[in-house]
C-alpha cells in the first residue's frame, strides 16, 4: 500500500491527535501547509511555541490566561461575591459574549467521567472549595452542559458547597438535553443566564 514520504506521515498523526480531527482533514492540512510559503509556516511554528510560553493559569478561576491573576478575576468592576462554574476555558467566552453576566468564574477543566477515568481529583474543584471558603461567595451558578456528565458534575458540586451558606444555581432549561455551552447561541444562553434556577 502507498504511503506518503516519512515526514507528511508524521505531521498527519499530529493533526489526528487533535479533538474531531480524522484521517482525511489531517491531510489536508498537511498538504495546505506545503503550499504555503516558509514565513507562513514559521509564523504557525512561533505562534504554536508562544502558546505555552505565554499562557499560563490563572490561580483564582484556573481559567487560561497572559497574566496571573487574569484580567476578570482582577476586575474592580466585576462582582466579587458570584462566581459561574463552567467546564472549559471555552465556556466563559461564550457567556462573556451574551453581556448578562458581571462575575467572576470558575473552570473545572472537564466534567466526571469515571468511564473514563475522569474522576473529581482530576478536577479543579478543591481551589473553588477554597474560594468559597475564603472569599465570602454568595451565589455560585453552575453553567455546565446539560448532558448527563454535566448534571452528575453539578450534582457532586452542590453535595460539597450545600456545608456553605451561598445559593446555589444553575442555568435555565433553554438549553437543549446534551447541547455544549461552547455552541450555544447567545441569546439562549443569556435567557438560560438570565432564568437560572435554584438547585
Amino acid at each position: 500500500m502507498p504511503k506518503y514520504s516519512e515526514a507528511i506521515e508524521k505531521l498527519i498523526i499530529e493533526f489526528n491527535k487533535l479533538p474531531g480531527i480524522g484521517g482525511k482533514t489531517s491531510e489536508r492540512f498537511v498538504f495546505y501547509l506545503l503550499k504555503q510559503p516558509k514565513q507562513e509556516l514559521e509564523k504557525l511554528g512561533l505562534a504554536i511555541e508562544h502558546l505555552k510560553d505565554k499562557i499560563k493559569i490563572c490561580q483564582a478561576c484556573q481559567n487560561f490566561s497572559e497574566n496571573d491573576p487574569c484580567s476578570l478575576c482582577s476586575s474592580k468592576s466585576r462582582d466579587q461575591k458570584t462566581i459561574c462554574v463552567v467546564a472549559e476555558p471555552q465556556d466563559v467566552i461564550s457567556i462573556e459574549k451574551t453581556g448578562e453576566y458581571n462575575g467572576l468564574y470558575h473552570v473545572l477543566h472537564g466534567l466526571l467521567k469515571p468511564v473514563e477515568g475522569v474522576t473529581p481529583d482530576k478536577l479543579k474543584i478543591n481551589p473553588l472549595l477554597e474560594r468559597v471558603k475564603k472569599d465570602g461567595i454568595k451565589e455560585i451558578i453552575l453553567a455546565l452542559n446539560p448532558d448527563i456528565e454535566g448534571e452528575s458534575t453539578s450534582l457532586h458540586l452542590k453535595k460539597l458547597l450545600s456545608p456553605f451558606s451561598l445559593k446555589i444555581t444553575k442555568l435555565a432549561r433553554g438549553l437543549a438535553m446534551g447541547t455544549e455551552l461552547e455552541y450555544a447561541d447567545e441569546v439562549t444562553l443569556s435567557s438560560a443566564l438570565k432564568e437560572r434556577k435554584k438547585v
